[in-house]
């Protein structure tokens, strides 16, 4: 009668070298089918080719006259491209810095050479709603800046913070004049 040992096939030993390398190789395996399962759905969280053209956009500010305002979108957002006039600029600076809830200077506000220009995201801080103010016959509110109909925030022409439930001054967006008549904002 023959043995069950001897109907197998017997079967070279097993080394460490081996037993290692099936370790290694399995693991590679593994990571690689990892690697490729959550790829795509990292990949999925990245901007969108429209998103990403809309990084920077450029303002021609050849036809903004002195007082007038005009709304550009960058990222899906308004941006408040203010050309400040000469009363505006001293309405500002007359007004004490240290009195504002947000306090910042009109210098603070704008790039140095440039303090005419006002750009700011035309997005109230206090609950993300659009001010007025940033077209023609909007109202400003009652010191010529910006006006919030949602819950009454009311910024002066330098964009900041004077009367109203808003915590902070308009905010600024990265911005680089490109020429005397051309900004890019972001």
């Amino acid at each position: 009668m023959t043995t069950p040992a001897a109907i197998l096939p017997q079967l070279p030993p097993v080394d460490g070298k081996r037993r290692d390398f099936l370790y290694v190789a399995t693991a590679s395996v593994a990571a690689v089918g990892a690697a490729a399962t959550v790829w795509p759905l990292i990949n999925q969280m990245n901007p969108s080719a429209d998103v990403m053209a809309a990084a920077s956009v450029d303002v021609d500010l050849a036809g903004i006259e002195p007082g007038q305002a005009v709304v550009a979108s960058w990222r899906g957002k308004p941006v408040f491209v203010r050309n400040l006039t000469a009363a505006e600029q001293a309405a500002a600076n007359d007004y004490p810095a240290d009195k504002l809830r947000d306090p910042e200077t009109l210098a603070d506000r704008t790039k140095p050479g440039h303090a005419n220009w006002l750009i700011s995201i035309g997005i109230c801080t206090h609950l993300g709603c659009v001010p007025l103010g940033g077209r023609e016959g909007e109202v400003k509110g009652d010191h010529g800046g910006y006006y919030c109909p949602c819950h009454g925030s009311v910024y002066d022409t330098a964009g900041r913070i004077r009367k109203g439930p808003a915590p902070r001054n308009l905010d600024l967006p990265d911005h680089v004049f490109t020429s005397p008549t051309q900004v890019r904002i972001g």
